[in-house]
């Protein structure tokens, strides 16, 4: 893509491996979720029809037609997954995602109280039809304040040899858990412990539902790094920020450049 002749950081061409931008819609209205994708759709990968939002959306197969004449890809949020995990109705999801032509899944843990490993059970299972997402960290900034960076790179490494794809670090749409606290701080220990494990940072996916989290990440691991969470306002908005079109990284490329 032509940008007017600015030298800006190479974007991969969809579909992407690495720099991927993943919308949350938390059930907004259909032509609010049509004009995002029409005018944006070249940035976004998938969008993630949050939570349960898809069992009571009116439009969830408009919504699912006019991604997929724009490609985008889509997939339902982990807490579906544990509520039909919860009443023992695993078959039943099975069908709701056939019945929509689900490619993507998101397995969590992040509200029921399941081991790690026994989430990894489902990984594998799910592994062998669909493309799993996994999730890591809990949706209780309590229990996330519990976990350290070793119990962090373990999950990590366990979903993806269970047989995830790639791995979502948990931050709730509002930033108040999993790799943040209660009160938002991003938790930078933990984050520098990943970045720094040895993990390919290709097979992972931050959460960034804010523009401090967005540029913190993409300062960390540059604009190709996978976020998601994103409000579907921000579409745009994120793309400047890895192309460093926006204040808070307006030198940072050009200086990696320049070194």
């Amino acid at each position: 893509m032509s940008y007017a002749g600015l030298s800006l950081p190479v974007r991969q061409n969809k579909p992407r491996n690495s720099g991927l931008t993943i919308l949350i819609d938390n059930g907004a209205p259909m032509s609010f979720l049509e004009d995002t994708i029409t005018d944006a759709g070249q940035f976004i990968d998938f969008v993630k029809f949050g939570w349960g939002t898809s069992i009571v959306s009116n439009n969830i197969s408009k919504k699912i037609a006019c991604l997929r004449e724009n490609n985008v890809e889509f997939f339902f949020g982990g807490t579906l997954f544990e509520k039909f995990l919860s009443q023992k109705k695993l078959d039943d999801y099975y069908l709701y995602l056939k019945k929509f032509g689900c490619n993507y899944v998101e397995i969590s843990n992040g509200t029921i109280e399941i081991a790690n490993r026994d989430k990894a059970k489902f990984i594998n299972e799910f592994s062998s039809e669909f493309y799993v997402f996994s999730e890591v960290g809990s949706k209780d900034s309590d229990v996330s304040g519990s976990i350290d960076s070793v119990d962090w790179i373990e999950f990590i490494l366990e979903d993806l040899e269970a047989g995830a794809k790639k791995v979502i670090t948990e931050a709730r749409e509002s930033g108040t858990s999993g790799l943040c606290l209660g009160d938002g701080e991003m938790r930078f220990d933990i984050i520098d412990d990943i970045y720094r494990s040895g993990i390919d940072i290709n097979q992972i996916i931050f959460e960034a539902p804010t523009k401090k989290m967005q540029t913190a990440f993409i300062k960390l691991a540059g604009p190709s790094v996978n976020l998601a969470n994103i409000p579907l306002v921000d579409a745009i908005p994120l793309e400047t920020l890895r192309l460093g079109l926006r204040s808070d990284t307006f030198y940072l490329f050009d200086r990696e450049e320049n070194k």
